[in-house]
């Protein structure tokens, strides 16, 4: 220990204080000290053997950290200007291809459809169920309802909505749900799904059928019907006949060519056979015009008057006796959503990413929610504000820092976005689902074996990401500073 520290002081009495105890002790405005402080009030210098050891320490961080990050974005800068097998070096080529590829074009416009919609739109879910919770009495239970699906892998995600998505309602709950709903005021046609059996001599108006020949008055139209299901033949039916003619009309019949067991010729009108009621029959004349309409009767009969003697017509059932029955949306299909817009398919993924990551949302806004004073809000309601100006004027600002960090968090998993894209799309719409992420694995690696060309997307996405994280550095100094 130097003489100074150890000598006695003026008195004889005091010593200086120990090193130990002057680096414990705060300076006055409580800033810890600094390395040259620390040097000339303890003697020695930080650097040498301390700085050794500490490197010493830190070497395995920095040979991983090199390992895994750093070696492979200088190695993929460098294959980026290298041809499929690596052999050939030619420059900026697999750059001016990557941006003239249609599925790099389509990949960039749902990247970009991805970053506007889902983080924005998951960062207000998690803040409504956040600001919710705290109102309502099992806010606890909610939370944890909300938040499970973090907890489930986003390939096992991927496979969940696939199932719910299916087009058939039988099979997919989103089609469920609506078609279900829908039912309350869409009634289909009660012979959807049926036709007639001679259908060389129908057209298929998709929903109806038309004659392809004509009939004039006096005439008798038969119409043998198949493919309908005998517990959806109304109650009313009574046993099928063959109408009599009237001058001036068209009488016919529809009637249901089918009998029980299997009985029975084709076309013809059999003892057991029934009539079609309350479908509806039209005359259509050569301009497309209809100049009758009838109902059939119980028996299927039907009378079309007020037929001018000479004039041809065709007979058309009508479609709304052929209305199907609404199937709800294709969720995975390619139909855009507006003619500028996405393909609905994307759409359906951000609805998988919303339900994965809002409750990663509501759980990091519900920690700024529980440290914000009670007292500030309490004031604006003493002050005569309304709920929504508290939420609008005091919640919001105050988590303002809470509500960026999540939204550059879900920036930056949106722009990293595969697995759900992968999973989700069958083969036929994946196309216009595909994202940066998903287009670098398939030209480099599922199919594609183009290497080089992955390396340039590899770059161009490395590039996207980089500015958010700057960004999210820079917000977090600043809220230090």
């Amino acid at each position: 220990m130097p003489e100074d520290l150890a000598s006695p002081g003026p008195q004889g009495s005091q010593r200086a204080p120990d090193a130990t105890q002057v680096v414990s002790e705060a300076r006055p405005g409580g800033e810890p000290e600094r390395p040259a402080e620390l040097e000339q009030i303890t003697g020695r210098r930080f650097g040498g053997r301390e700085i050794a050891i500490g490197l010493i320490f830190l070497l395995p961080a920095l040979i991983v950290l090199g390992a895994i990050v750093v070696y492979p974005i200088f190695f993929t800068v460098w294959r980026s200007f290298y041809d499929r097998l690596g052999d050939t070096f030619i420059g900026l080529d697999n750059y001016r291809e990557m941006f003239t590829r249609p599925s790099t074009l389509i990949s960039i416009k749902n990247m970009v459809i991805w970053v506007v919609v889902a983080p924005f739109v998951a960062t207000v879910l998690g803040l409504m169920f956040a600001v919710l919770t705290e109102r309502i009495a099992l806010g606890t239970a909610f939370k944890t309802i909300i938040f499970l699906p973090m907890a489930v892998s986003f390939l096992a995600s991927g496979v969940i909505f696939r199932l719910a998505f299916e087009a058939s309602p039988e099979r997919g709950l989103a089609n469920a749900m609506l078609t279900t709903v829908a039912s309350v005021w869409q009634h289909p046609g009660p012979y959807r799904d049926s036709r007639p059996s001679d259908t060389a001599n129908f057209e298929n108006l998709d929903p109806g059928f038309q004659t392809m020949s004509t009939f004039g008055s006096g005439d008798v139209v038969k119409v043998a019907m198949v493919a309908l299901p005998t517990d959806r033949v109304p109650h009313q039916a009574a046993l099928a006949r063959i109408p009599s003619t009237e001058a001036g009309a068209i009488t016919g019949v529809v009637w249901l060519d089918f009998s029980k067991g299997g009985a029975g010729q084709p076309g013809v009108i059999d003892p057991n056979e029934v009539g079609l009621p309350d479908m509806a029959v039209r005359a259509i004349d050569r301009s497309g015009s209809a100049v009758s309409s009838a109902k059939t009767m119980p028996d299927g009969t039907f009378t079309l008057a007020g037929i001018p003697p000479g004039e041809q017509v065709k007979i058309e059932l009508a479609p709304q006796s052929f209305k199907p029955k609404w199937q709800g949306i294709i969720w995975l299909g390619t139909r855009p959503v507006t003619p500028i817009g996405p393909a609905i398919v994307t759409i359906s993924i951000i609805i998988a990413f919303l339900w994965i990551w809002a409750g990663f949302a509501m759980m990091l806004i519900a920690a700024g929610l529980s440290s914000m004073p009670e007292e500030v809000q309490e004031a604006a309601r003493v002050d005569g504000a309304t709920e929504w100006q508290v939420f609008r004027r005091v919640t919001v600002p105050l988590l303002w820092p809470v509500l960026m960090v999540v939204l550059v968090t879900l920036v930056i998993n949106v722009l990293k976005i595969f697995d759900l894209i992968l999973i989700i799309p069958p083969g036929s719409s994946q196309a216009d689902a595909n994202v940066i992420a998903l287009e670098l694995w398939r030209v480099s690696f599922g199919g594609g074996r183009d290497q080089g060309l992955g390396s340039a997307l590899g770059v161009f996405l490395f590039l996207l990401v980089v500015p958010v994280i700057f960004f999210n550095i820079r917000r977090f100094r600043s809220d230090e500073g």
